[in-house]
Protein backbone atom coordinates (compact mmCIF):
# COMPACT_ATOMS: atom_id res chain seq x y z
CA UNK A 1 0.00 0.00 0.00
CA UNK A 2 1.27 3.82 -0.56
CA UNK A 3 -0.21 6.75 0.78
CA UNK A 4 -0.88 10.01 -1.17
CA UNK A 5 -1.60 13.61 -0.13
CA UNK A 6 -3.41 15.61 -2.90
CA UNK A 7 -6.37 18.16 -3.08
CA UNK A 8 -9.36 18.25 -5.57
CA UNK A 9 -11.91 20.94 -6.06
CA UNK A 10 -14.46 21.94 -4.14
CA UNK A 11 -17.81 23.55 -4.33
CA UNK A 12 -16.98 27.10 -4.33
CA UNK A 13 -13.78 26.63 -6.29
CA UNK A 14 -11.71 26.04 -3.42
CA UNK A 15 -8.64 23.28 -2.78
CA UNK A 16 -9.76 20.32 -0.52
CA UNK A 17 -7.35 18.39 0.63
CA UNK A 18 -7.59 14.70 1.29
CA UNK A 19 -5.58 11.63 2.15
CA UNK A 20 -5.39 8.53 0.03
CA UNK A 21 -4.44 5.11 0.31
CA UNK A 22 -3.58 3.02 -2.31
CA UNK A 23 -3.63 -0.88 -2.23
CA UNK A 24 -0.63 -2.33 -3.15
CA UNK A 25 -1.38 -4.82 -6.04
CA UNK A 26 -0.96 -5.95 -9.46
CA UNK A 27 -4.61 -4.68 -10.69
CA UNK A 28 -4.28 -1.68 -12.77
CA UNK A 29 -7.74 0.06 -11.65
CA UNK A 30 -9.92 -0.41 -8.21
CA UNK A 31 -12.94 0.55 -6.78
CA UNK A 32 -12.43 3.59 -4.44
CA UNK A 33 -14.53 4.80 -1.54
CA UNK A 34 -14.38 8.54 -0.15
CA UNK A 35 -13.95 8.19 3.44
CA UNK A 36 -15.97 11.13 5.37
CA UNK A 37 -14.94 12.35 8.56
CA UNK A 38 -16.93 12.59 11.78
CA UNK A 39 -16.98 16.15 13.52
CA UNK A 40 -13.67 15.74 14.51
CA UNK A 41 -12.06 16.48 11.36
CA UNK A 42 -9.39 14.23 8.92
CA UNK A 43 -7.67 12.67 12.31
CA UNK A 44 -5.47 9.20 12.49
CA UNK A 45 -8.67 7.45 13.23
CA UNK A 46 -10.29 8.32 9.87
CA UNK A 47 -6.97 7.67 8.45
CA UNK A 48 -6.85 4.46 10.26
CA UNK A 49 -9.75 3.61 8.54
CA UNK A 50 -8.74 4.31 4.91
CA UNK A 51 -5.75 2.45 5.29
CA UNK A 52 -7.99 -0.89 6.07
CA UNK A 53 -10.24 -0.20 3.27
CA UNK A 54 -7.06 0.09 1.00
CA UNK A 55 -5.83 -3.48 2.36
CA UNK A 56 -9.14 -4.75 1.47
CA UNK A 57 -8.39 -3.53 -2.56
CA UNK A 58 -9.94 -0.14 -2.78
CA UNK A 59 -8.57 2.77 -2.96
CA UNK A 60 -9.33 5.07 -0.19
CA UNK A 61 -10.55 8.92 -0.06
CA UNK A 62 -10.04 10.60 3.14
CA UNK A 63 -10.64 14.49 2.10
CA UNK A 64 -10.39 17.15 4.82
CA UNK A 65 -13.84 19.52 5.17
CA UNK A 66 -12.50 21.91 7.01
CA UNK A 67 -10.63 24.09 4.99
CA UNK A 68 -10.04 27.91 5.19
CA UNK A 69 -10.96 29.18 8.26
CA UNK A 70 -12.67 26.29 9.92
CA UNK A 71 -9.17 24.42 9.24
CA UNK A 72 -8.24 26.65 12.18
CA UNK A 73 -11.08 26.96 14.42
CA UNK A 74 -12.20 23.64 14.15
CA UNK A 75 -9.40 21.97 16.41
CA UNK A 76 -10.46 19.17 19.05
CA UNK A 77 -10.43 20.82 21.81
CA UNK A 78 -12.08 24.04 20.27
CA UNK A 79 -14.76 21.65 19.33
CA UNK A 80 -15.16 19.94 22.79
CA UNK A 81 -15.35 22.54 24.47
CA UNK A 82 -17.93 24.03 22.04
CA UNK A 83 -20.22 20.49 22.19
CA UNK A 84 -20.36 20.42 25.86
CA UNK A 85 -21.49 24.11 25.53
CA UNK A 86 -24.21 23.25 22.81
CA UNK A 87 -25.56 19.92 24.38
CA UNK A 88 -26.06 21.75 27.61
CA UNK A 89 -28.06 25.00 25.44
CA UNK A 90 -32.09 24.91 25.48
CA UNK A 91 -33.33 23.46 21.89
CA UNK A 92 -34.51 26.77 21.20
CA UNK A 93 -30.64 28.60 21.44
CA UNK A 94 -29.26 25.69 19.47
CA UNK A 95 -31.16 26.25 16.67
CA UNK A 96 -30.90 30.04 16.32
CA UNK A 97 -27.42 31.27 15.83
CA UNK A 98 -28.70 35.14 17.47
CA UNK A 99 -29.78 33.43 20.72
CA UNK A 100 -26.79 31.35 20.98
CA UNK A 101 -24.41 34.38 20.57
CA UNK A 102 -26.02 36.59 22.96
CA UNK A 103 -26.28 32.98 25.43
CA UNK A 104 -22.49 33.49 25.03
CA UNK A 105 -21.92 37.23 25.74
CA UNK A 106 -20.00 36.52 29.52
CA UNK A 107 -17.73 33.98 27.86
CA UNK A 108 -14.15 34.88 26.49
CA UNK A 109 -13.37 35.55 22.70
CA UNK A 110 -11.81 32.85 21.64
CA UNK A 111 -14.04 30.52 23.12
CA UNK A 112 -17.41 32.44 21.64
CA UNK A 113 -15.85 31.77 18.04
CA UNK A 114 -14.92 28.67 18.79
CA UNK A 115 -18.74 27.63 19.57
CA UNK A 116 -20.20 29.96 16.99
CA UNK A 117 -17.96 27.96 14.48
CA UNK A 118 -19.26 24.75 15.87
CA UNK A 119 -22.79 25.97 15.58
CA UNK A 120 -22.25 26.86 11.95
CA UNK A 121 -20.52 23.50 11.41
CA UNK A 122 -23.72 21.68 12.62
CA UNK A 123 -26.03 23.70 10.42
CA UNK A 124 -27.90 23.14 6.91
CA UNK A 125 -26.22 25.48 4.76
CA UNK A 126 -22.68 24.36 5.72
CA UNK A 127 -23.57 20.78 6.21
CA UNK A 128 -24.88 21.14 2.02
CA UNK A 129 -21.67 22.87 1.06
CA UNK A 130 -20.12 19.58 2.40
CA UNK A 131 -21.87 17.36 0.70
CA UNK A 132 -21.20 19.47 -2.54
CA UNK A 133 -17.39 19.42 -1.54
CA UNK A 134 -17.71 15.73 -1.91
CA UNK A 135 -19.29 16.22 -5.18
CA UNK A 136 -15.39 17.56 -6.39
CA UNK A 137 -13.86 13.92 -4.53
CA UNK A 138 -16.37 11.77 -6.97
CA UNK A 139 -15.19 13.76 -10.13
CA UNK A 140 -11.48 13.46 -8.91
CA UNK A 141 -11.80 9.60 -8.47
CA UNK A 142 -13.32 9.59 -11.73
CA UNK A 143 -10.48 11.28 -13.28
CA UNK A 144 -7.90 8.69 -11.79
CA UNK A 145 -6.71 6.09 -14.08
CA UNK A 146 -6.18 3.81 -11.13
CA UNK A 147 -9.99 4.00 -10.20
CA UNK A 148 -12.77 1.78 -11.50
CA UNK A 149 -15.06 5.08 -12.39
CA UNK A 150 -18.34 2.41 -12.17
CA UNK A 151 -17.44 1.20 -8.43
CA UNK A 152 -17.15 4.43 -6.69
CA UNK A 153 -18.68 4.31 -2.88
CA UNK A 154 -18.72 6.75 0.15
CA UNK A 155 -18.44 5.47 3.70
CA UNK A 156 -19.04 8.08 6.73
CA UNK A 157 -18.93 8.17 10.42
CA UNK A 158 -21.55 10.98 12.77
CA UNK A 159 -21.54 13.46 10.55
CA UNK A 160 -19.88 11.81 7.75
CA UNK A 161 -22.35 9.53 7.59
CA UNK A 162 -25.42 11.49 6.92
CA UNK A 163 -22.56 13.29 4.75
CA UNK A 164 -21.77 10.04 2.82
CA UNK A 165 -25.63 9.19 2.34
CA UNK A 166 -26.53 12.89 1.21
CA UNK A 167 -23.80 12.90 -1.28
CA UNK A 168 -25.59 9.73 -2.74
CA UNK A 169 -28.83 12.25 -3.19
CA UNK A 170 -26.60 14.51 -5.47
CA UNK A 171 -24.35 11.93 -7.18
CA UNK A 172 -26.46 9.51 -9.27
CA UNK A 173 -23.25 7.53 -10.77
CA UNK A 174 -22.31 6.83 -6.39
CA UNK A 175 -21.86 2.94 -6.35
CA UNK A 176 -22.72 1.86 -2.76
CA UNK A 177 -22.97 4.23 0.48
CA UNK A 178 -22.09 3.05 4.31
CA UNK A 179 -23.46 4.87 7.20
CA UNK A 180 -21.79 4.63 11.00
CA UNK A 181 -24.49 6.29 13.17
CA UNK A 182 -25.33 9.13 10.77
CA UNK A 183 -28.67 11.00 9.88
CA UNK A 184 -30.35 10.21 7.04
CA UNK A 185 -31.02 13.18 4.33
CA UNK A 186 -34.55 14.31 3.94
CA UNK A 187 -37.56 11.84 2.84
CA UNK A 188 -37.98 13.67 0.38
CA UNK A 189 -35.01 13.09 -1.10
CA UNK A 190 -34.76 9.28 -0.92
CA UNK A 191 -35.59 8.97 -4.39
CA UNK A 192 -32.62 10.72 -5.83
CA UNK A 193 -30.61 7.85 -4.41
CA UNK A 194 -29.35 5.26 -6.89
CA UNK A 195 -26.26 3.94 -4.53
CA UNK A 196 -27.04 1.08 -2.17
CA UNK A 197 -27.07 1.83 1.12
CA UNK A 198 -26.14 -0.11 4.45
CA UNK A 199 -26.51 1.52 7.64
CA UNK A 200 -24.98 0.87 11.21
CA UNK A 201 -26.26 1.91 14.16
CA UNK A 202 -26.12 1.74 18.03
CA UNK A 203 -28.97 0.92 20.00
CA UNK A 204 -28.28 3.19 23.10
CA UNK A 205 -28.13 6.38 20.15
CA UNK A 206 -31.89 6.98 20.20
CA UNK A 207 -31.42 10.64 18.42
CA UNK A 208 -30.32 8.61 15.53
CA UNK A 209 -31.18 4.80 15.51
CA UNK A 210 -35.12 6.59 16.15
CA UNK A 211 -34.76 7.95 12.90
CA UNK A 212 -34.02 4.60 10.62
CA UNK A 213 -37.35 2.63 10.37
CA UNK A 214 -38.58 6.10 8.63
CA UNK A 215 -35.60 6.35 6.32
CA UNK A 216 -36.31 2.23 5.79
CA UNK A 217 -39.54 3.27 5.20
CA UNK A 218 -38.93 5.71 2.62
CA UNK A 219 -36.23 3.45 0.67
CA UNK A 220 -38.76 0.51 0.37
CA UNK A 221 -41.31 2.89 -1.05
CA UNK A 222 -38.70 4.36 -3.85
CA UNK A 223 -37.32 0.77 -4.89
CA UNK A 224 -33.99 1.63 -2.92
CA UNK A 225 -31.61 -0.35 -1.79
CA UNK A 226 -31.54 -0.43 2.09
CA UNK A 227 -29.92 -3.25 4.66
CA UNK A 228 -29.56 -1.84 8.31
CA UNK A 229 -28.07 -3.65 11.49
CA UNK A 230 -28.74 -1.91 15.50
CA UNK A 231 -26.24 -2.71 17.94
CA UNK A 232 -27.82 -3.41 21.41
CA UNK A 233 -25.15 -1.77 24.01
CA UNK A 234 -23.71 0.00 21.40
CA UNK A 235 -23.62 3.55 21.52
CA UNK A 236 -22.88 6.45 19.29
CA UNK A 237 -19.06 6.73 18.02
CA UNK A 238 -19.04 2.77 18.82
CA UNK A 239 -16.37 2.29 16.13
CA UNK A 240 -14.16 4.87 16.79
CA UNK A 241 -11.02 2.57 18.77
CA UNK A 242 -9.30 5.98 19.42
CA UNK A 243 -12.09 7.42 22.10
CA UNK A 244 -12.72 4.67 24.36
CA UNK A 245 -15.66 5.79 26.00
CA UNK A 246 -17.52 4.96 23.11
CA UNK A 247 -15.52 2.16 21.45
CA UNK A 248 -17.92 -0.99 21.58
CA UNK A 249 -15.40 -3.78 20.17
CA UNK A 250 -17.78 -6.34 19.79
CA UNK A 251 -19.88 -4.19 17.87
CA UNK A 252 -16.74 -2.74 15.83
CA UNK A 253 -15.89 -5.87 14.67
CA UNK A 254 -19.00 -7.32 13.52
CA UNK A 255 -19.83 -4.00 11.55
CA UNK A 256 -16.45 -3.98 10.11
CA UNK A 257 -17.07 -7.54 8.91
CA UNK A 258 -20.50 -6.13 6.94
CA UNK A 259 -18.95 -3.58 5.16
CA UNK A 260 -16.34 -5.55 4.04
CA UNK A 261 -19.58 -8.23 2.78
CA UNK A 262 -21.25 -5.09 1.52
CA UNK A 263 -18.65 -3.92 -0.63
CA UNK A 264 -17.53 -7.28 -1.73
CA UNK A 265 -21.32 -8.47 -3.10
Amino acid sequence: MREEEISFVGSFGQSVPAFVAVPDDSVKTHPAVIVVHEIWGLDDHIKGVARRIAKEGYLALAPQLYVGELAERMRPDRIMAGMQVLRSAPPEVQRDPNLLEKSLADRPEDERAAIMTLAQVMSPATRQRFRDDLLGSVSYLEGRPDVDATKIASLGFCMGGGLAVALATVAPTLWKTVIFYGDHPPLEDVPAIHAQVLGLYGGTDARITDGVPAFSAAMAKAGRSFTSHVYPGAGHAFFNDSRPQAYHEAAARDAWVRVKDFLAS
